[in-house]
Formats: C-alpha cells, structure tokens, sequence
C-alpha cells in the first residue's frame, strides 16, 4: 500500500466511525454537557484528568472552558488537574502514580463540583481512584471512555454519565473523543448564551 492510500484510509476510517456513532454518543454528551452546565451555574468547578493523550484532552477542555470556545464569554470554573508537575511529581514519589488526581480531587473538589475523567481504556487506576475520590467529596462524574467503558463504567453512580467511544483502535477513539470534547464545549455555550 502507498503512503497515500494508507492516509486516505485514516481519513476514511475515522470518519466511518463518528457517523456511524453520531446517533449513539448525542444522549450521553447531551447529558454530560447539562450536568456541566448544572455544575458551573451553581458556582461549581470542573477537575479534568487522564493520562497521555487523555491528559491533553483534559487540558484541552479546561481551557476552552476557562478561556472562550467559539464565542465571546465570562470564563468558566474548570482545572486540568494534569499541569502542575511539582504536585504530580510529589505525590508520584512520596505515594505511588495511582493517587496524582485522587489526592488533588480530595484537596481542591467540593460538594457540587464535577470530575471530568478522561481514559481511551476506560481501565488507567489513577483515573478510576480520581473517580473513587470524587464520589466520596460528593461530586458528580462525567467519564470519556473508549472500548467498553472498562472498570470507568462499573465505578459510575446511576446519576453519572458515560460517554463511551466503542472501537478497539486507541487512535479513532482519541479522534472521537476530541470531537465530543468540542461538542460538550459547543452545548455548554449554548445553554449559557443560546444560538
């Protein structure tokens, strides 16, 4: 196969899988960018994190969120709780990688705040302890997955979402993801200033 055909196939396979999943993720995305919404109009925040990939979606979010999306607004309450190398190094060394978010989401999340936990896998344990923290300040979750949905989905409360991008290849279910992160973005917006 040439170099151009392999390209276009890329292009064609990542394509096939957002329309084909455009019907099954508008519920759940619709339903993660109200608790959002929910979240931050009631002075909440939202702590972003994932790992690799994961956590440059989450700082992704977080910006457009604090800085402007596609319009003019007042920014918006969230932190990528992925930045910070001085923390994430610290507690990676004085505990274990498992606890970089839990022990930042026991620390900065308060009642009525949300977690945005991001993971292709659905399986990364640093997440699902972030998740397990969450819970326990009494915050609400909205998690990215991929595959299907891994030990992220089992740990979700009834009154959590899911967003779970099924496919087996890590790289089109990052390409969804972002796309659902643009979405969630796009209706946050929407609910706050209308068309």
């Amino acid at each position: 196969m040439d170099i151009q055909k392999r390209i276009t196939r890329h292009f064609k396979e990542s394509a096939d899988l957002k329309l084909k999943l455009r019907e099954v993720l508008a519920e759940p995305i619709a339903a993660g960018a109200q608790l959002f919404f929910d979240c931050l109009s009631n002075d909440g925040k939202i702590l972003c994190c994932g790992n690799g990939g994961s956590a440059a979606d989450a700082q992704h979010f977080a910006a457009e969120l604090l800085n402007r999306f596609e319009k003019e607004r007042p920014g918006l309450a969230a932190v990528a709780l992925t930045t910070d190398s001085s923390v994430l190094t610290s507690i990676a060394n004085d505990y274990d990688f498992t606890q970089v978010f839990s022990k930042q989401v026991r620390a900065l999340g308060l009642p009525g705040d949300s977690l945005f936990a991001i993971s292709t896998s659905g399986n990364s344990p640093n997440v699902l302890a972030a998740i397990e923290a969450a819970h326990a300040r009494d915050m609400r979750v909205v998690a990215l997955t991929g595959r299907d949905g891994g030990a992220m989905a089992a740990a979700l409360r009834p009154d959590d979402v899911l967003i779970c991008v099924e496919s087996k290849s890590t790289a089109r279910i990052q390409e969804v993801h972002l796309l659902s992160l643009h979405c969630l973005c796009d209706v946050i917006d929407y609910l706050l200033l209308g068309e």
